[in-house]
């Protein structure tokens, strides 16, 4: 089986956990959290490459005041399906000194990744720095941050789709779904 057969295979056995319309309903209650928050800070918008792209994308078009953007990429995934080590990819050109930043990642899981961000725009002078995910995953573990902004919560199984991908797949699905049997 190729890997797109196989992706299919997966996505054809997939449970649907939130809709396309449930997806977009949420992140517009994000983005009027954050405008209602953050309109009057300037912010400098950091999106978590890859996982971040839809959730940005889509949270951005629906603030309405001044912010600039830029992006970082972290991870702990690559191509498997359970966390291993920090890699730092790239990281922000924009100088964040001084700045209220805020980070768009696609989950919260175990919260390793997005503490380790927030940890080091602190290093780098953010004066605030908030977070906004578009999943956060339930799986009773204790996380080292909490997100600011949360558009969903999803079970503890691996998710794809809305940015998350599964074997390098679906990251464009605009719906959320859980592999069968995880």
């Amino acid at each position: 089986m190729t890997d797109i057969e196989n992706a299919k295979a997966i996505l054809a056995a997939a449970d649907l956990i939130h809709s396309a319309e449930t997806v977009k309903v949420a992140v517009s209650r994000v983005a009027a959290e954050i405008t209602q928050q953050l309109a009057d800070t300037n912010p400098l918008v950091l999106c978590v490459m890859s996982g971040g792209v839809p959730f940005a994308g889509h949270l951005m078009t629906q603030l309405d005041f001044p912010l600039e953007f830029d992006y970082l990429h972290v991870t702990r995934y690559g191509q498997e399906t359970s966390g291993g080590a920090l890699s730092w990819r790239a990281a922000p050109r924009t100088p964040v000194e001084g700045r209220t930043v805020i980070v768009l990642d696609d989950i919260l899981d175990e919260g390793l990744t997005l503490a380790a961000i927030v940890d080091r725009l602190s290093e780098l002078g953010a004066r605030q720095c908030y977070t906004a995910v578009a999943t956060e995953k339930l799986n009773g573990k204790t996380k080292p941050i909490r997100a600011d902004f949360v558009a969903l919560t999803v079970p503890d199984r691996f998710v794809f789709g809305y940015g998350m991908d599964v074997s390098g797949h679906f990251r464009n699905l605009p719906a959320i779904y859980a592999m069968k049997g995880a």
